[in-house]
C-alpha cells in the first residue's frame, strides 16, 4: 500500500545548477543549497560545438548522488543546434552535438535532453527546414533504444526571427516531421510561450496553453517545464528571464500550473537571475505555491 502522494511526487522543482568543476562535486552541492529537487545541467559549452568527453567518475558520482536523493536529471543541449538550418556544416554539427548530449544524459541517468527547436534560416520556406528536421534529427529518435536512453524534449522558442516553433501549435507540424517518435516529448519554458504570444498572465492563461498542448501533441508528452517570469510584456518576443513573482508573468499563473492534469508527475526547473540567493527564492516560492 502506498502512501498518499507529496507535492514533491506532483512536481519536483529544482534549478539549472553550474557544473564548472565536476558534475558531482559543484552541481549536487549548489542543487541541495538551493533546495532543488530536480536538476538539469549543460554537459558540453552550451554555447560551442565542442563534445567533451566527460569523467567517467564525475559521471558515476553524479548519478548515485541524484539517486540518492530522489532528484531526476535533465540535459540541456547546446543552443547552437538548429535542425532547420540552410548551413550543411551547422546542420552536421547540430548532429555531433546532439548525439553527444543524448549519450552523455545516458551516461548520468538523465531522464531527457532538452533541445531548442530552430529556425529555417536563410529566408528557407518552413516546409522545406522541417523536411530537414525529419531527414536528420529523425535518426537519432531512432538511436534511443535502450531502455535507460533519455527523452528528446523539444523546447519552443520565443518567437525570434524565423523560428520552426515557439507558438505551441507549432509543435504540430514538428511532432509530425519527427512521425511523433514514442522518445519524443515537450520541454515548455513559461517566458517563452509569454514572450511568443500566450498570456499566461491572463485569467485561465496557463490552463488555455496546456490545454492546446494537449490538444496538438496528445497527453503525456510534457516531460519538463522550465518556469521563468519574464522581463518583457506579452508578444514582445525576448528571450529575457525574471525572477518568480518579479516579471510579467507574475506568480499566481504558475499555481495553475501545478493545478493541471498535464502536469503531473512533471518536474520544474528555473532558469532565472540571482545566483544562490535569488535560485533558493525562486525554488522556495514554487514551493509554496505548489504546496499552498
Amino acid at each position: 500500500m502506498t502512501g498518499p502522494t507529496t507535492g514533491r511526487d506532483r512536481n519536483p522543482v529544482g534549478g539549472h545548477v553550474p557544473v564548472a568543476g565536476g558534475l558531482a562535486r559543484t552541481g549536487l552541492p549548489y542543487a541541495r543549497s538551493i533546495g532543488a529537487e530536480a536538476v538539469q545541467v549543460f554537459v558540453a559549452n552550451p554555447r560551442g560545438w565542442a563534445t567533451p568527453p566527460g569523467s567517467p567518475g564525475q559521471d558515476e558520482e553524479f548519478r548515485a548522488g541524484c539517486a540518492s536523493a530522489g532528484l531526476p536529471a535533465y540535459v540541456h543541449a547546446p543552443y547552437l543546434i538548429n535542425f532547420g538550418s540552410d548551413n550543411g556544416r551547422t546542420v552536421e554539427l547540430s548532429v555531433e552535438s546532439l548525439r553527444h548530449s543524448l549519450r552523455r544524459g545516458r551516461a548520468i541517468g538523465a531522464r531527457g535532453v532538452v533541445v531548442h527547436t530552430g529556425s529555417a534560416t536563410g529566408g528557407r520556406a518552413r516546409g522545406e527546414a522541417l523536411a530537414q528536421v525529419h531527414e536528420r534529427l529523425l535518426p537519432l529518435l531512432d538511436e534511443l533504444t535502450h531502455d535507460d536512453d533519455p527523452r528528446l524534449l523539444l523546447e519552443p522558442t520565443a518567437g525570434q526571427g524565423a523560428s520552426l516553433c515557439s507558438w505551441i501549435e507549432d509543435l504540430g507540424p514538428y511532432f509530425e516531421a519527427l512521425e511523433s517518435h514514442p522518445k519524443l516529448g515537450v520541454c515548455l519554458d513559461t517566458c517563452h510561450l509569454f514572450a511568443a504570444g500566450h498570456d499566461l498572465s491572463a485569467p485561465g492563461g496557463m490552463k488555455l496553453a496546456l490545454d492546446e498542448l494537449v490538444s496538438v501533441v496528445g497527453p503525456g508528452r510534457l516531460g519538463l517545464i522550465h518556469a521563468n517570469d519574464s522581463k518583457d510584456v506579452v508578444g514582445a518576443h525576448k528571450d529575457r528571464h525574471e525572477n518568480i513573482g518579479s516579471g510579467h508573468i507574475g506568480a499566481e499563473p504558475f499555481a495553475g500550473l501545478f493545478a493541471h492534469p498535464e502536469t503531473a508527475g512533471v518536474p520544474l526547473t528555473i532558469e532565472t537571475p540571482g545566483g544562490v540567493e535569488g535560485h533558493g527564492t525562486d525554488v522556495a516560492r514554487l514551493k509554496s505555491l505548489r504546496d499552498g
